[in-house]
């Protein structure tokens, strides 16, 4: 793949800690947040990340089921998509 970016979207109910507990697991991962925007909407939590892994061998599959279990384990959604496959899906 051309880029290490990643687009991450997170919905679900609003509660405590989401952002801290999605912003560890990428951490864990080395992953750097490059742009954030994220808003409440008449209780709906929604989040959209720009984000970077730096390591060459990054190990996307495995750092998706892990933004996956933590979100199942927050009630949210959370979805990691290559920045070059969101692009391609979301062009006009």
């Amino acid at each position: 793949m051309a880029s290490s970016r990643f687009i991450i979207t997170v919905i679900g109910s609003d509660r405590v800690g989401i952002v801290a507990k999605v912003t560890t697991v990428m951490a864990s991962f080395n992953v750097n947040i490059v742009d954030i925007t994220q808003t409440i909407m008449q209780g709906i939590f929604t989040m959209i990340m720009l984000a970077e892994a730096p390591q060459e061998n990054f190990d996307l599959s495995a750092f998706q089921e892990a933004m996956s279990a933590e979100g199942k384990s927050l009630g949210v959604e959370v979805k990691v998509q290559h920045e070059d496959a969101f692009r391609f899906m979301h062009r006009v």
